[in-house]
């Protein structure tokens, strides 16, 4: 450690010299200049009395003696780096205490919620959910071993490898060598995992750290991640991947998912719509053991419709034909993912009243043998993603034919997700309708963090021409659900008004 200020820092020694180079690792940075030839970079400071202080950089060139020595090497600095930044100030380490410093993703991320997300993605329990979806982890399988050229000989990085999976089908592929880069404490399982598999694991080397920290001995032929969350975007794991093809891949490396579509198509689905609106019945009491809940009712409604809804629905639900926006992994900016601006435009195929709009996704593998999609539509194998539906508090009226314009707007914030905008309008229609003219338009702002979770929810398809039902009947079939929800006897909808609005008998 530096005497003065107690910083971790690295010690080169030129052969015959008597004095060593240091070098802050807080700051210090590599760069390779051949197979055995480094360049160490890092920012330093001359202090005289009574004269301003210098900033200035200083570089050294470090020359190994062999390739596994110059890989060795590389290795190493990233890990002493990695120590270095990630530990907290003033902890001890084998030889001093170390300096904290803050990364790009640190920058960006809530310190909470990354580490809610590292426990998370920590727990086999949770690897165990994603390796048991089979349309997710065959399709990745698939998607590799169908594309052996692109694996053969090559250099791969796994991009939050997580328990090593992606690693292992890369490896089986024929990869030269696989560097597994994992954030989180299931790099131990996967180190365990990977040396149980000898014959694979050789090539395989697991890195613990962000991908906007770490270091690699070499540059990547091609990238495999599975960065995907809900809507596609959800956790912020996309930006991540671009970082990792900007600083690690090489220049017409490939990327395994290449591309990946968003895809959004109105819905019509009076059950769903009743059920939430339903579940802020209980603010409706005048007499909760003396207290008036109903001050509360209008934010307890606003709260419920502003959760998406993940569940797997009927495809029928939906009431056109669907568009999809394209954010393509190998050639956009991390900057194109805090901020997502897609227009929407459909023609209602039926009459009926428009409750939002479903979304989906789906990621391509373009390979150099097969493309292969992973989709998560409604009708398809469902996966562990399932779909996403926004519910609008106040549904739009439509007719056969009638245009649906609108807006889906994404903006990522600080604790890994995005916060939802969705704008639907229904135009003018009919004979001399003014064709710019707006009927009705109807507003949602949700949040993609925090979904509800419809997976136990019975998911009965109804045909177009029989949700218009009373909201009286519905009613009467959803008691069952409604005293499930813990509503109190004697609370039902007021069959004089629109859903919104609720009644208490007395």
């Amino acid at each position: 450690p530096d005497p003065a200020s107690g910083a971790a820092r690295l010690s080169l020694v030129r052969p015959g010299a008597e004095q060593a180079f240091q070098i802050d690792l807080s700051d210090a940075q590599i760069f390779k200049l051949g197979p055995m030839e480094w360049l160490c970079v890092s920012g330093e400071t001359e202090a005289k009395a009574g004269v301003e202080e210098k900033l200035f950089s200083r570089a050294i060139k470090v020359v190994l003696r062999t390739e596994a020595e110059s890989k060795a090497f590389s290795l190493a600095f990233q890990r002493w780096k990695q120590q270095t930044i990630s530990g907290k100030a003033g902890e001890s380490l084998e030889n001093g205490s170390i300096v904290a410093c803050k990364s790009k993703f640190d920058t960006k991320i809530e310190a909470s919620s990354a580490q809610m997300y590292f426990h998370y993605y920590g727990q086999l329990l949770h690897q165990q959910n994603m390796l048991q979806d089979f349309v997710r982890t065959g399709t990745y399988y698939a998607a590799v071993m169908e594309n052996r050229a692109d694996f053969e000989g090559k250099v791969v990085v796994d991009v939050g490898a997580g328990s090593g999976i992606l690693s292992l089908f890369a490896a089986q592929a024929g990869a030269k060598h696989v560097y597994a880069v994992e954030a989180s404490e299931m790099v131990e399982h996967a180190q365990r995992l990977i040396s149980g598999n000898p014959s694979f694991g050789q090539r395989i080397t697991i890195i613990k750290g962000k991908v906007e920290e770490v270091e690699l001995p070499e540059k990547a032929d091609i990238l495999i991640s599975e960065p995907m969350g809900t809507l596609l975007v959800n956790e912020r794991m996309l930006e991540s991947y671009v970082i990792a093809r900007d600083r690690f891949l090489a220049p017409d490396g490939k990327m395994f998912p290449t591309t990946g579509r968003i895809h959004m198509a109105p819905f019509s689905d009076e059950y769903l719509y009743v059920e939430m609106a339903n579940k802020s019945l209980f603010w409706q009491q005048h007499n909760f053991f003396g207290v008036d809940l109903t001050p509360l009712h209008g934010s307890a409604f606003d709260g419920y419709f502003s959760q998406p809804v993940v569940d797997a629905f009927d495809p029928r639900l939906l009431i056109s034909q669907s568009t999809y926006h394209t954010l393509d992994f190998t050639s956009m900016k991390e900057e194109d993912l805090y901020e997502i601006d897609i227009p929407l435009s459909f023609v209602s195929s039926v009459g009926t009243r428009v409750h939002g709009l479903a979304c989906w996704f789906d990621v391509l593998f373009n390979g150099s043998t097969v493309q292969r999609w992973l989709t998560t539509a409604p009708g398809s194998p469902t996966t562990h993603w399932y779909q996403l539906r926004c519910v609008l508090a106040q549904p739009l009226y439509v007719m056969a034919g009638q245009e649906i314009t609108g807006r889906l707007h994404l903006v990522a914030h600080s604790a890994q997700s995005y916060t939802i905008y969705l704008t639907m309008s229904a135009k003018m229609w009919g004979v001399g309708a003014d064709p710019g003219g707006i009927l009705q338009t109807s507003t949602a702002k949700l949040e993609l963090k925090e979904p509800y979770y419809r997976l136990s929810q019975p998911q009965a398809y109804m045909p177009q021409d029989q949700q218009q039902l009373p909201l009286s009947s519905l009613q009467a079939q959803g008691s069952g659900q409604q005293m499930q929800d813990g509503l109190s006897p004697g609370i039902t909808v007021d069959q004089e008004r629109d859903s919104a609005a609720f009644t208490r008998q007395v």
